[in-house]
This record gives C-alpha cells, sequence and structure tokens, in this order.
C-alpha cells in the first residue's frame, strides 16, 4: 500500500529558527548515522525514516561514509525518497557531509576541494537528488589551508548543489576563522555539529558563546552519550547491548561504577519528573535556546516516539538543574 505522511504530523513538533537564518529545524532530528546501512533490515530503517516523519521530523542527517559499507545509508535513504517521500521533498531538510574517509588514495579524505566536490557529486547520486539542503565539512583538515576549504563549501553552494553549509567538530577558535572566511565569500555558515550530552560538555567552554555572537545555529550529535543516558544500563551492561557487542562507539571500560551511578541518580531526578533518563537528557540537552536541534538515532520507533514526546516537558526548574550539576562534577 502506498505511503501517505499523516496529516497531524506537525502538530506535536516543535521548531526553531536556525541562528540568524531563515531556516527552521525540527527540536528532533534523526540521524542515520547508525542502522541505515546494508548491514542492516531495509524495511526496518524505512519503517524508521517514515514514522520519524509523521512525527514531524523533517530534518534527516547523513553523510558520505554512513552505513557500513560507506554510502550504504545514503542508498537507503534515497531508496526511501523515491519510493515513499518524494512528493514530500520540499517539506524535508536532507543534509550530507564528507571529511573521513570514504575511498583510497589521496583524494578521498579531509579538506580539499578535490575531495569535497567529487564526494558531494557522489552523496547527490546515491539519494538521487539534485541538491542537499545542507553541507558540511565533517571534521577540520590539519593539513589544507582553511581558505580552500571554506572555499570548496562556497563552491558547492554556488553549484546549487547544497542550499547551505555547515561545519562539525570544530574547536571554537578555528570555528570562527571559518565563519569570518565564508562571510567574505558570501556563503556564511548555518549550523555547527558538535558532539554534546551531560557527560561531553565542551563546546559549554566557549563554542556556544562564539555560534550565537555569529548567529550559526547548532545540532548537538550523540545528545544521550551512545545510549548511555538512557534506561539500558541502570543495571550493569546487558548482553545484547552496544557496550558489550564490541562497537568502536561505547567501550565496556567506558562505563565505570562512578559513570553508572551517576546514570542512576540522574534516572531518579528523570522518573520525578515523569519522564525517561532519555528525554530528560535530550530535554537538557535542549534547555534554553543555545541548541537548535537534537540528533538522535534510533533502531525502532518506539525511540522516535519517546524523543519526540519529550518536546511536551522541556522546562527544568533551577533547582532540577542544580541538582543534575551537582551529579554531572
Amino acid at each position: 500500500m502506498p505511503y501517505q505522511a499523516k496529516s497531524d504530523r506537525y502538530e506535536s513538533m516543535l521548531y526553531r529558527r536556525c541562528g540568524r537564518s531563515g531556516l527552521k529545524l525540527p527540536a528532533v532530528s534523526l540521524g542515520l548515522w547508525h542502522n541505515f546501512g546494508d548491514v542492516n533490515r531495509f524495511d526496518t530503517s524505512r519503517e524508521l525514516v517514515r514514522h520519524a516523519f509523521d512525527r514531524g521530523i523533517t530534518h534527516f542527517d547523513l553523510a558520505n561514509n554512513y552505513g557500513p559499507p560507506p554510502g550504504s545509508a545514503e542508498e537507503n535513504f534515497g531508496r526511501i525518497l523515491r519510493d515513499d517521500l518524494l512528493p514530500w521533498r520540499d517539506e524535508l531538510i536532507i543534509s550530507s557531509k564528507a571529511g573521513y574517509t570514504m575511498w583510497d588514495g589521496p583524494y578521498g579524505d579531509w579538506g580539499s576541494k578535490k575531495y569535497l566536490v567529487a564526494s558531494l557529486n557522489q552523496s547527490l547520486k546515491r539519494m538521487g537528488l539534485e541538491y542537499v539542503d545542507i553541507f558540511y565539512h565533517h571534521r577540520p583538515d590539519p593539513d589544507t589551508p582553511l581558505e580552500e576549504t571554506m572555499a570548496a563549501l562556497d563552491l558547492i553552494v554556488r553549484q546549487g548543489k547544497a542550499l547551505y553549509i555547515g561545519l562539525s567538530n570544530y574547536p571554537a577558535e578555528l570555528a570562527q576563522k571559518a565563519f569570518a572566511i565564508l562571510n567574505q565569500l558570501g556563503t556564511p555558515c548555518l549550523i555547527h555539529q558538535p558532539k554534546y550530552s551531560m557527560f561531553e560538555r565542551w563546546v559549554e567552554a566557549d563554542l556556544l558563546d562564539t555560534l550565537e555572537q555569529h548567529g550559526v545555529g547548532s545540532i548537538a550529535f550523540s545528545p544521550l552519550a551512545g545510549g548511555v543516558l538512557t534506561d539500558r544500563y541502570l543495571a550493569g551492561i546487558p548482553e545484547d547491548s552496544r557496550a558489550a557487542s564490541g562497537s568502536q562507539f561505547l567501550k565496556p571500560d567506558q562505563l565505570t561504577e562512578d559513570k553508572l551511578a551517576k546514570v542512576r541518580k540522574l534516572n531518579d531526578i528523570a522518573l520525578a519528573r515523569g519522564q525517561k533518563l532519555s528525554q530528560m537528557a535530550l530535554a537538557w540537552v535542549l534547555r534554553g535556546d543555545r541548541i537548535t536541534s537534537v540528533l538522535i538515532g534510533a533502531s525502532k520507533v518506539s525511540q522516535i516516539d519517546d524523543a519526540v514526546n519529550t518536546l511536551s516537558n522541556l522546562h527544568l526548574s533551577e533547582q532540577e538543574v542544580a541538582e543534575i550539576e551537582k551529579i554531572l562534577v
């Protein structure tokens, strides 16, 4: 039966303006880093994307190397787009990135103009798109001049292959230099994508101030600290969990007893708020207006529902913030 988007899909979603741009993003966006590659069941990936859109999630975040294997998440998303979501393309924000190793040889990594332009051309072909809404440089390149990388992003926008450009994993000082170059070129940076959660707070030192100063939006990835800030690990490390699976993204030695004790205390605060720990963790990242959107991953539709339902209770009292801070110290 052909997919038909739900008519009430925008009723439960909060949309926030991205920096000083005209673009609004959903407060919850869906990342396709995991669970959308060829190693995953396509029907499940399709169900997740469709359900996300039905819940008002209009922003789908990809990268050239997402899979595994690299490129397969974009191919699978392109298939879902073609078969299900194409009538609503103008209601979607689709992003991709380049900056990590994608192919062999000297032109398949980092931040040269050669690599970025070629990578985006490949991404567009995999997804069956004429343009992406946002194209990111995925990480700083220590060897390529910053001017070349930013000029490549400017070129991509002028070629009509991306509407906006963004940066990911850039520290504040380097981001500020990049913003200045982009402004001079006439293609201001729309958004920055940093890693940010209760357990990963480096952005608070100076990056968030820098973004606010320059009118750049933000989208936090790994807001649940790779799944640690959920009820998954309250009683230890389950045998079927990511931490027990040998995943490079969450290793058992990262789940110290001290960290798990903090997770349990945070869970008590969440329960007192009438929320799951994962929901309170998202509310904490979204507190105030400094973060435009949180980027969630999902392996089942209930996780998408939990994230979207967070938006009905985003307020954290001063006392709750103080109690959380005391635990995190």
